[in-house]
């Protein structure tokens, strides 16, 4: 399957809106797109037609589990789990005999059909050559109002381990510098990145080719978190049950998929100074900052008759990077379960803890412990090092109904006993550390048995206390309690934060509040924020949280049967929090934008109008700036 024939399937399956009027690649493609990909269930894939170059952009197309599956051949990733998940188990438990070693050889005959060939001569790819090429001739995306320029989003990088030779397939935004320079936006974490640092040591200049398009499965097999030296295109072969056709580059010496619709193939030099990249507004649904980089010299550009330019937006969940991540979540539960955890039964990363903030998971327990076992397994797996807050279970609902969820870990966590807290690796996008790239964990374990009746708390809870409390307390913005009147010992309250010590403050008085200290979790939020939206509450308290600085624990005090634990999921300044570090506006369309889609609405043939997302979010940034220091007294 190529993006062309991807794109038919889309549109026979009624997945695909064709806009035929030309729209710009500035702004204006982003902010209809953040409208589709907002509605339930990821909205419809869109094809522009009409660019302003001559190449049509295709977005969105892996936005809900449908489109997924159409991607995946008609097949949920699921269904691959479990042929992986065979495969491994006979491969590490087929015996260590000859009668073993031979239960083996057809297996690995088998996976050795989809290891990747290369084709001599030309493929689709390289229909046109172009040696002086021009990004500008290429539709690609400025996505919000405060990047640095345009971003090429959704990259297939192609790059060598000088060393070994093992190849490498990531995916890395590359931020266009001029016609024929990009960024090449490889974290530290990353296997593109110790590539170039084994180029660096080398004094030699890295090979680097950037396909664009074919087959939707690279796409996802860029971002699938696999093993450092485990190609990807085997992956993609194992998707397709056939091989990925590799031809040679025209100026590089690297392989890329003969069918991919663009290949920019160039160069990065260890030896150039590194460039400002960035602001990009990012898929935590905030702006990361500027930093260094390396430069991507363009060497050649070559694409198909035909080609369509594919591109992604990243911003304030849910995005389509939301559903590559299920389909993640999907292929890899067993192999997290056979390779580190044979307790897992299941894990799920929620959309609004943007992969990285929020884990879930729920395993099979048989001796004390065993949950603080497993979440310093999974937070030391991969990408899984990442993981900002963990909760496991130990039987309970489906992770998915996230109500009954929340009811079933409050009836079991004492924070007192219950919260294991942790340092070490950062995402490199996370703001809120004090340190870049480091900082806190924290998980809840919540596999042992129930020990609290919170549906009594609920009925017994006097809300004439809280409205007490609310009128003594002038920076108190809102109270939302109708988590603790379904069950849920959990309370949000959002503050004018206008002076130092106002959060030590609010906790101090809820600790010495009757009935409000029966509450064993709370959360605090800037006064903008809605507490009636558990969406915008779950992404903000994984994205603003220090877990080493922001999160407080107390030992039951006397009478009392558990501890309280509050987490301070407020925007920090310097002033008011002694936090030096630029805290980022979140990815919010600008008001000129907002209008021009308004009144093109019906230009577009894009069916009934959808109001933009943004409009939400107006009073939670200052507009006219990237990186500040936010004041959380906005109102």
């Amino acid at each position: 399957m190529n993006l062309s024939t991807f794109v038919k399937r889309l549109d026979q399956a009624g997945e695909l809106i064709r806009i035929q009027e030309r729209v710009s690649p500035k702004l204006e493609i982003t902010e209809i797109t953040d409208r589709f990909s907002k509605l339930p269930g990821g909205g419809k894939a869109i094809l522009f037609e009409k660019t302003g170059t001559d190449y049509p952009v295709l977005i969105n197309a892996f936005g809900s589990k449908k489109r997924i599956k159409i991607a995946f051949g008609g097949n949920s990733p699921d269904n691959f789990a479990g042929d992986i998940l065979k495969m491994f188990d006979e491969v590490a438990h087929g015996g260590t005999g000859i009668a073993g070693k031979m239960r083996k050889i057809p297996l690995l005959g088998k996976a050795s059909r989809w290891i990747p060939r290369h084709k001599k001569g030309r493929g689709d790819s390289q229909h046109v050559i172009d040696l002086n090429p021009d990004l500008t001739k290429l539709p690609v995306l400025t996505c919000w109002p405060f990047d640095g320029g345009p971003f090429i989003t959704l990259p297939l990088v192609h790059t060598i381990d000088p060393v070994n030779g093992s190849a490498n397939l990531g995916m890395y935004r590359m931020q266009v510098f001029g016609t024929d320079t990009t960024g090449m936006h490889w974290h530290l974490h990353k296997t593109g990145a110790r590539h170039y640092q084994e180029y660096k040591k080398l004094r030699k200049k890295m090979p680097v080719a950037v396909a664009l398009g074919g087959d939707p499965v690279y796409s996802y097999c860029a971002t699938a978190p696999l093993p450092d030296g485990i190609d990807e295109y085997l992956l993609a072969g194992f998707i397709r049950k056939k091989p990925v056709t590799l031809v040679k580059c025209v100026t590089q010496e690297l392989w890329v998929p003969e069918d991919c619709d663009f290949v920019l193939e160039g160069y990065v030099d260890p030896d150039e100074p590194l460039k400002t990249e960035g602001p990009f507004g990012d898929h935590t649904g905030f702006y990361s900052l500027e930093d260094e980089y390396p430069v991507f010299h363009l060497t050649a550009v070559t694409h198909r008759k035909n080609a369509i330019y594919p591109a992604t937006i990243v911003g304030i969940p849910p995005q389509e990077d939301a559903w590559l991540a299920w389909a993640t979540e999907r292929l890899f539960n067993p192999m997290i379960k056979l390779a580190m955890v044979p307790e897992l039964v299941e894990f799920h990363m929620p959309v609004d803890g943007v992969a990285h903030n929020l884990v879930l998971a729920k395993i099979d327990t048989s001796y004390p412990g065993q949950g603080r076992k497993v979440l310093h397994t999974l937070w030391g797996a991969g990408q899984m090092m990442f993981t900002k807050f963990t909760m496991i279970t130990g039987g309970g609902p489906e992770l998915t109904d996230y109500e009954k969820l929340a009811r079933y870990i409050s009836q079991r966590v004492n924070p007192a006993d219950h919260v294991e807290i942790a340092n070490g690796p950062l995402d490199i996008l996370d703001h809120a550390s004090r340190i870049p790239a480091f900082g806190g964990k924290i998980g809840l374990d919540a596999t042992g048995p129930e020990l609290f009746n919170d549906e009594m708390i609920a009925d017994t809870f006097d809300d004439r206390k809280a409205i007490a409390f609310r009128s003594q307390h002038p920076q108190i913005a809102g109270m939302n309690l109708d988590w603790v009147k379904k069950g849920i010992s959990v309370g949000l309250i959002s503050v004018h934060k206008s002076y130092q010590g106002a959060i030590q403050e609010i906790i101090d008085e809820i600790r010495l509040t009757d009935s409000l200290n029966d509450i064993r979790f709370w959360i605090i939020f800037d006064a903008w924020v809605d507490l009636k939206d558990p969406h915008r509450i779950v992404w903000l308290t994984g994205s603003h949280v220090d877990v080493l600085s922001d999160v407080s624990i107390f030992k039951a005090e006397p009478g009392k049967p558990a501890g309280m634990m509050f987490i301070d999921a407020t925007a920090k300044t310097p002033d008011l929090d002694g936090f030096m570090r630029p805290w980022p506006n979140p990815t919010v369309m600008d008001a000129e934008t907002i209008s021009l889609v308004d009144q093109r609405w019906k230009e577009y043939g894009a069916g009934k109008f959808i109001p933009s997302p943004s409009s939400a979010f107006s009073d939670s940034y200052k507009a006219g700036a990237v990186c500040f220091f936010l004041n959380s007294s906005v109102p």
